[in-house]
């Protein structure tokens, strides 16, 4: 069972009881996950960041956007129309399997790990996470790698506060710290 058939059947009525919500509506979800690498530093030495776009396409099963600088900067060395980074927004079900994903198989595999911090919510339920290595992504081969980047994901819920959106993610399997 996936875990957007789970979010329906099991998570969202125990949080919702959890929560002491009445409305099924008022339960928090996954809205939207995003995928962000920043090509800045990849700029500066070398001017082919395609096989960055591929691993971003392989980790998340489409095509990401390549973002642009709006205006030039002098002190960063940023001209307009510049690369910046690339996104890619997952909605839907895919969001839910790229959650499921990052529970399971990607969290595990990362060395010496003593749980998620729960300091990265933005206090309206919204949960970010970097990797400083893309490695942890099975779907990337470390034989092809050519420059090694990192990866952020960002976990956009419809929790009002961060209460709600640890409440949802615990439900879900996010291993979060014991904090003091």
């Amino acid at each position: 069972m996936s875990l957007y058939e789970r979010m329906k059947t099991e998570i969202a009525p125990a949080i919702k009881q959890e929560l002491g919500l009445k409305n099924n509506m008022a339960v928090p979800r996954i809205d939207k996950v995003t995928v962000n690498v920043g090509i800045g530093t990849l700029m500066k030495n070398t001017k082919d960041f395609s096989n960055v776009v591929d691993n971003v396409s392989l980790i998340t099963g489409q095509k990401p956007v390549v973002t642009k600088a709006k205006k030039a900067i002098s002190n960063f060395k940023l001209r307009e129309g510049l690369a910046t980074g690339i996104v890619t927004t997952l909605r839907g079900r895919r969001a839910y399997d790229m959650v499921d994903r990052l529970v399971n198989v990607v969290i595990p595999r990362i060395r010496d790990f003593r749980g998620l911090s729960t300091k990265s919510f933005d206090g309206k339920g919204n949960y970010s996470v970097g990797f400083r290595d893309c490695l942890v992504f099975p779907e990337i081969n470390p034989d092809s790698l050519v420059n090694p980047h990192g990866v952020s994901v960002t976990i956009v819920t419809t929790a009002k506060n961060n209460e709600e959106g640890i409440a949802l993610l615990r439900k879900i399997g996010f291993p979060f710290k014991k904090e003091l």
